[in-house]
């Protein structure tokens, strides 16, 4: 198809191609990114067509057509409209209008080049006009794990882990099997907890590095085939879509020591953090007794023998998903407000996964610099720098501070 052939085509037309092209994984279908520019391209084109935006707004085709939005209908005007029209959602952010805006001028970027149009309308400066400025939020205004918040929840986690654990290897050996089961399910989630808060807390590595992505099939969550504890080093799908090591310091080594000791894992390929839901692990043993040939009053008799199917998952090595970024949220909420941790933030209530990796840097570059935190933390030095800046800003000012003692001792 021409280029000319392809500017009477409709805006969703090219949408597929566009994803396929801008997505992650095999044939294109994962990544948040896939996820997000598909929504914000319908969004786009449910407002070209006139059901999206103001009562009286109609579309940008003209009243007395009957048809869908094709390429022909655009140019620097319509998107100077959209513009104006997510700047007026006044429950957008200024950065997240931003961010919706680059979406879609990502996409006119591709139909340029692909044919669909002659120009890329969208960066144009009368089209970016209405766009809000940055609103101005710097990243050291972004939650960071202060050190004695992470004391406290270390601390928390530890004393509940270290409890669960000395109940469940002391219990008398007539003890009950499912109440002996029961003890161990709860040492297991206890000492699950207390690894990855420790993990978070020290590594610095990013919470989407270490669990599963439903949006991006390469991310499937850690393992411990991939966990050197002699070594203390960890292999991680880094964030810049490759492999890489990073370290596990010492406070890291015995809680997961003790937590896989504790698992005793069937195989190596197991997901160092899996889930403990309920009903995705019933499901899951439901489904795979089921494909071994057992009847359904098989399978119930079978769980029955088990007080969790967490622990008929692991003798019959029944591998369960990772959790999830959102799983992980939902255990440091959990986790936060056991621990009654003193949290002052605009956005958060409780500590954040990425608020870890946050103070793990701030740590890092008040103690060793830009360079060596650059480096631990798997980014530029440049951008550190940018997202630390309001370290150095107090820095600078505690040197202006000095500056002015000894001039102004100097000249009284």
């Amino acid at each position: 198809m021409t280029p000319r052939e392809r500017t009477d085509q409709s805006l969703e037309s090219s949408f597929e191609r566009y994803l396929q092209d801008k997505g992650k994984g095999r044939g294109g279908d994962g990544g948040n990114y896939r996820r997000n520019a598909a929504r914000e391209l319908e969004r786009f084109a449910e407002w070209a067509a006139g059901d999206r935006g103001d009562d009286d707004w109609t579309g940008i085709v003209p009243d007395d057509v009957d048809r869908e939005p094709t390429f022909e209908d655009l140019d620097e005007r319509v998107f100077r409209e959209y513009a104006r029209h997510l700047a007026g959602d006044r429950g957008l952010k200024q950065n997240t209008v931003q961010t919706y805006y680059r979406y879609l001028s990502a996409w006119c970027g591709w139909c340029v080049d692909e044919g669909y149009l002659e120009a890329h309308y969208a960066q144009r400066a009368s089209a970016m006009a209405p766009l809000p400025e940055d609103d101005g939020r710097k990243p050291g205004d972004q939650q960071a794990w202060t050190s004695e918040q992470r004391h406290v929840l270390t601390r928390h986690v530890n004393e509940r882990a270290r409890d669960a654990i000395e109940t469940y290897t002391t219990l008398p050996e007539d003890t009950d099997p499912l109440d002996k089961q029961r003890a161990r399910y709860e040492a297991l989630k206890a000492a699950r907890d207390r690894a990855f808060v420790f993990v978070l807390a020290y590594t610095a590595v990013r919470v989407g590095e270490l669990l599963r992505d439903p949006n991006d099939p390469r991310r499937r969550g850690v393992r411990w085939e991939e966990i050197s504890l002699e070594d203390g080093s960890m292999d991680v799908y880094r964030k810049k879509q490759q492999w890489d090591a990073a370290s596990l310091p010492d406070p890291v080594i015995t809680p997961l020591r003790s937590y896989r000791q504790l698992m005793d894992p069937p195989t190596e390929r197991w997901s160092v953090f899996p889930t403990f839901d309920q009903r995705t692990l019933a499901t899951l043993v439901q489904n795979e007794l089921a494909n071994q040939g057992m009847r359904s009053g098989a399978v119930e008799k079978r769980r029955n023998e088990y007080a969790r199917d967490l622990l008929l998952a692991l003798n019959e090595d029944i591998r369960p998903p990772s959790i999830t970024t959102d799983g992980a949220r939902s255990i440091l909420q959990r986790l936060s407000e056991a621990a009654e941790i003193d949290i002052d933030h605009p956005k958060h209530d409780y500590l954040a996964p990425h608020g870890g990796r946050r103070g793990m840097g701030e740590v890092l570059v008040r103690a060793f610099g830009y360079t060596v935190a650059a480096r631990y933390l798997d980014n530029s030095e440049e951008m550190v720098r940018e997202r630390y800046s309001h370290i150095e800003a107090g820095e600078l000012g505690d040197v202006a501070t000095e500056a002015l003692h000894k001039v102004d001792s100097l000249n009284p």
